[in-house]
């Protein structure tokens, strides 16, 4: 594999979970790749690659007209290469290459995103899993269920690369049906025709759709969407059989699509995050510590990337108590500290405004969780920090059979 060691660096915790351990890929910190080589530059490089004048193909695909990209929400680069006997497709695509970064923070929301238009969460402004919006009264809007009556273009005004090819490239969206006319479909994926699925564990169906999307035109693009991967990661853990044996049917699925589609389309599957399984024992409970929840007006994002607001105590002074109390637990960052660092890559004054007074980005198998988000107290696989588990995401090109 292209990876070695990356087994090395996985342990057993007291429960008997294989997971990333300590002073390995849950701690070691990555930096996005904006501009160079992460989920940004996945769209433009493809339709560079199939010749549309005005992109650049940065991250060095093949020329091919016509592309299928499978999104496959969970799959980090770590969590693959590790179970290369679950996936020996796969594992195949991955022998000899090298992974994206994902977005910071690590999750669904900002990557997609950043894969739809082709630019950081610093321009987009999609800046985590949850944030607070300024001028909606501390409105907390979580991309994923959009309750807010906010519209979804207005949040993010940027074209995505669909909409950019329109005149050039047949796009199509294959994903679940209840998708097409979400808020995060409208604001980081808009523009192509989609063809929905009432059940995700059709795979005949899906790879069906797929086949016939990508050969209907001369030049085409088919944006897929599988999440059945992540769901069990979130609620089992990665480490268990289960998320093993769903690996497994992703991979079949993979190859059998693969064998579908002519030899002139060329095949990318990648991941929004990778992930990291999180021990009761290990979780920071924000209420639970006055000194950690001193002086917090609003709590937004997930356990591994908490965005903290205040208008009460200066970021500064915020930042520095947390990073005392938790110490090589969490990076605790300001917000400009943070930008500086590179995390959102260039930021506009609108995504600015959003993002949390003080970032705590988990380290280890660390998580903080608030009980105002109580849902999330039972998760077990977990995803957002900057480590390389949740950062390195595929990038697995398969042209040809």
């Amino acid at each position: 594999m292209s990876a070695p060691g990356a087994r090395d660096r996985i342990g057993t915790n007291a429960g008997g979970m294989r997971q990333f351990v300590s002073g390995g890929l849950a701690d070691e910190q990555v930096l996005p790749s904006y501009g160079r080589r992460s989920l940004a530059e996945v769209l433009p490089s493809i339709v560079a690659a199939q010749g549309v004048p005005g992109f650049d193909n940065r991250i060095g695909l093949p020329e091919a007209t016509r592309w299928v990209v499978l999104l496959v929400d969970g799959l980090g680069w770590h969590n693959l290469v590790s179970e290369p006997t679950a996936a020996p497709y796969l594992a195949s695509l991955a022998d000899g290459a090298q992974p994206l970064t994902a977005t910071v923070p690590s999750t669904t929301a900002t990557s997609l995103t950043s894969l739809g238009t082709g630019t950081g969460p610093g321009e987009h402004g999609m800046v985590g899993y949850s944030f607070r919006l300024p001028g909606a009264k501390g409105a907390v809007l979580n991309p994923l269920t959009w309750r807010l009556p906010h519209s979804p273009r207005t949040v993010q005004p940027l074209p995505t690369i669909f909409e950019r090819v329109a005149d050039e490239v047949r796009t199509v969206t294959v994903s679940l049906e209840r998708f097409a006319e979400s808020g995060l479909t409208e604001a980081a994926l808009r523009g192509p025709e989609f063809q929905g699925m009432w059940r995700e564990d059709n795979d005949d169906l899906r790879r069906d759709l797929i086949v016939t999307a990508a050969t209907s035109a001369p030049r085409t693009l088919v944006y897929a969407y599988e999440r059945r991967l992540d769901l069990f990661g979130h609620v089992e853990g990665w480490t268990t059989a289960v998320w093993r044996e769903q690996l497994r049917s992703l991979d079949r699925a993979c190859r059998e699509l693969r064998e579908a589609l002519p030899e002139d389309v060329a095949l990318v599957v990648t991941a929004d995050h990778g992930m990291v399984d999180v021990p009761e024992s290990s979780v920071v409970i924000i209420e639970d510590d006055p000194a950690l929840a001193a002086g917090i007006d609003c709590v937004a994002g997930e356990g591994r990337f908490r965005q903290l607001y205040s208008d009460r105590e200066s970021a500064h002074a915020l930042a520095r108590r947390w990073a005392a109390l938790l110490g090589n637990r969490a990076w605790v960052r300001t917000k400009d500290e943070a930008i500086d660092e590179g995390w959102f890559g260039t930021v506009s004054d609108a995504a600015r405004a959003r993002l949390g007074d003080v970032l705590v980005a988990a380290r280890g198998d660390t998580a903080v969780m608030t009980r105002t988000l109580s849902q999330e107290l039972a998760l077990v696989g977990m995803h957002g920090s900057l480590t390389a588990a949740e950062m390195e995401v595929p990038l697995l090109v398969a042209v040809g059979r």
